[in-house]
């Protein structure tokens, strides 16, 4: 008599073992990453304010041997203000607004137009902070701005630093890209940051005035003053940080507020 055939029951039997055991283990496994992602959540948005502290800081000149970021940060004056008045708004708080966040909330932000987005950002926020540095009399002495806008793979996100002549630029810093590492990721290159102290970011007229251009800034170059070398190899990188910062000196971005601090300049 032939023995009953019993292969095929086991193997059934085996293969539904080994689904439930694997499904077991990514299940645990995607609650254990989304459990740290939950716990660290906390740890790295401190780190990010820091570093974004750290940079502002750093531009507005006042990091000093001795002293630490909070305590550098204490010397600034930080306020919000509605982009399209340039007035002080005083029931928002300032440290803690998010950026990337509000940028995405559509009841925080306007449309814009194709013709009035320069930065390719869609929509800008209603309000943003701004970073303002007295000296010891209380004069105003240097202006912090947060700016953003698209480059060729990503939003750049940063900080450009005035002086107190509100035309000259002091510093510019990115603190979040994902633009090509050694192409478009040279916005993180010292040696680059540094051509931009000393450039005017304004005409005669008020008007943003500032480019990155083919190749490098020369002695014979005309209008230098308002020019600065461009990217190697990364156009479009340059091109989006030319014009994320028309955008925010222009009217749409800090315009009217820069128009208000002006005028607060020549009768003091």
């Amino acid at each position: 008599m032939a023995e009953p055939d019993t292969d095929t029951p086991r193997v059934a039997h085996s293969s539904t073992k080994t689904l439930l055991v694997a499904f077991a283990v990514c299940l645990v496994c995607s609650l254990i990453v989304a459990g740290a992602a939950v716990l660290l959540k906390p740890i790295q948005t401190a780190n990010q304010s820091i570093e974004r502290k750290r940079i502002i800081v750093e531009i507005a000149g006042l990091m000093k041997p001795g002293l630490t970021v909070a305590q550098a940060y204490r010397q600034i004056d930080v306020f919000m203000i509605e982009l399209n008045s340039g007035g002080v708004v005083d029931t928002l708080d300032p440290e803690n607004f998010d950026i990337t966040r509000v940028a995405k909330d559509v009841h925080l932000t306007v449309p814009l137009t194709r013709s009035a987005d320069l930065a390719q950002i869609r929509r800008k926020p209603r309000y943003l902070p701004v970073y303002r540095v007295n000296d010891d009399n209380g004069r105003f002495k240097t202006l912090i701005l947060p700016v953003y806008g698209y480059g060729l793979w990503s939003t750049l996100y940063g900080y450009i630093a005035l002086q107190e002549d509100i035309r000259t630029i002091q510093g510019l810093r990115f603190y979040q890209h994902g633009e090509t590492p050694g192409l478009g990721g040279e916005v993180d290159n010292p040696r680059w940051l540094d051509l931009w102290e000393g450039k005017i970011a304004f005409n005669d007229n008020g008007e943003p005035h500032i480019e990155l251009i083919r190749g490098a800034v020369g002695t014979a170059t005309p209008d230098s003053d308002h020019k600065v070398d461009g990217l190697s190899g990364a156009t479009l990188t340059s091109r989006g940080v030319t014009q994320l910062l028309h955008f925010w000196l222009g009217r749409e971005g800090f315009g009217p507020y820069l128009a208000r601090l002006r005028e607060e300049r020549e009768r003091s």
